[in-house]
């Protein structure tokens, strides 16, 4: 399935055209032709660059939600040698929204937790579009605990636009499961490292995202509400979600510089939707790092590293 967001369009242009010119000198090579390839290589990785360099949040939010985008299981899949996932939640059932099992990353056992979606129609009536249900996140922290058992590091990545805001979901209460999951997470005594590989979504996000170290896909956004549930209720509309975007200072720059995550997961030119292996591997890296880091740590100190981190969010003046 092909997307092409309105401001890669040139660059897809100008791709399209080298395409056409290389065929041209496959058939009859020619100096002009190969000084012509050349010369659109070159303009095709300036014009990327300078698009990649001046990206608003809008756009990375565009970026983030991109069908292309490699997926939780994709990553997965490139990351680990092994990956053996577990089902269901012991209590009402499973939820192919939030994949969850027990992999090797890199030479390192770890337990591994996030959200899936979907590239077409049936496998997103699967995954339910990446929004998990109470169930999700209940199968979540029973992995958790099983790797907290056994001494294994929690990976979790997190692509959701939000939890499932269903009636079914209200029932079996989904705020009640989140709401757990923030507490548990926030005692348990193992390593635990939190990537928003793509949308980072309210509640639905922050499930499973109580971190030692919480890291982000460079066109990844993490916020409160979407861009535009946030025009929506400001402006009254959605077109203005652009505008939403720049507000909520969602962007992993923004949130970097707030410090609100621990740090960025560069992705390749023009997006990971357009190399998943070189996005993978500099996942895989930046979570190896966090890991070996606080693999390192003491786990009395772990813990109270953890707490503080989360204590010192958010700024506040005294009148």
């Amino acid at each position: 399935m092909k997307q092409v967001l309105e401001f890669e369009k040139p660059v897809v242009k100008l791709r399209e055209e080298l395409e056409e010119t290389r065929k041209k000198l496959a058939s009859k090579p020619s100096d002009k032709l190969t000084a012509q390839v050349a010369d659109m290589e070159k303009k095709l990785e300036t014009l990327q660059r300078d698009i990649h360099n001046n990206l608003n949040p809008w756009q990375r939010v565009q970026i983030s939600r991109h069908i292309n985008r490699p997926f939780m299981l994709d990553y997965v899949k490139h990351c680990c040698d092994e990956f053996i996932e577990v089902h269901g939640d012991r209590h009402v059932g499973d939820d192919h929204a939030m994949p969850a099992g027990f992999a090797i990353w890199g030479g390192k056992r770890v337990a591994v937790i996030g959200h899936q979606k979907g590239r077409d129609t049936k496998e997103n009536l699967l995954r339910n579009f990446g929004s998990a249900h109470p169930e999700g996140y209940r199968k979540a922290l029973r992995v958790m605990r099983l790797a907290e058992k056994f001494g294994l590091p929690v990976v979790t990545l997190i692509d959701t636009p939000g939890a499932f805001p269903g009636i079914g979901a209200e029932e079996r209460n989904i705020a009640e499961a989140i709401a757990f999951n923030l507490r548990e997470m926030m005692t348990l005594r193992t390593p635990v490292v939190a990537v928003v590989i793509g949308e980072g979504g309210s509640g639905g996000a922050l499930g499973i995202g109580i971190a030692d170290k919480v890291l982000m896909m460079e066109n990844a956004y993490y916020s409160v509400i979407s861009p535009e549930g946030c025009a929506a209720i400001l402006w009254k509309h959605r077109e203005h979600a652009p505008e939403a975007a720049s507000a909520l200072k969602l962007s992993a720059q923004d949130l970097s510089q707030l410090g609100v995550i621990d740090g960025i997961v560069p992705e390749p030119l023009g997006g990971a939707h357009n190399d998943h292996e070189t996005a993978a591997d500099a996942l895989k890296t930046a979570v190896l790092n966090a890991i070996t880091e606080l693999e390192k740590l003491p786990t009395a100190k772990l813990l109270e590293q953890r707490y503080q981190k989360f204590r010192a969010l958010g700024k506040y003046t005294e009148n």
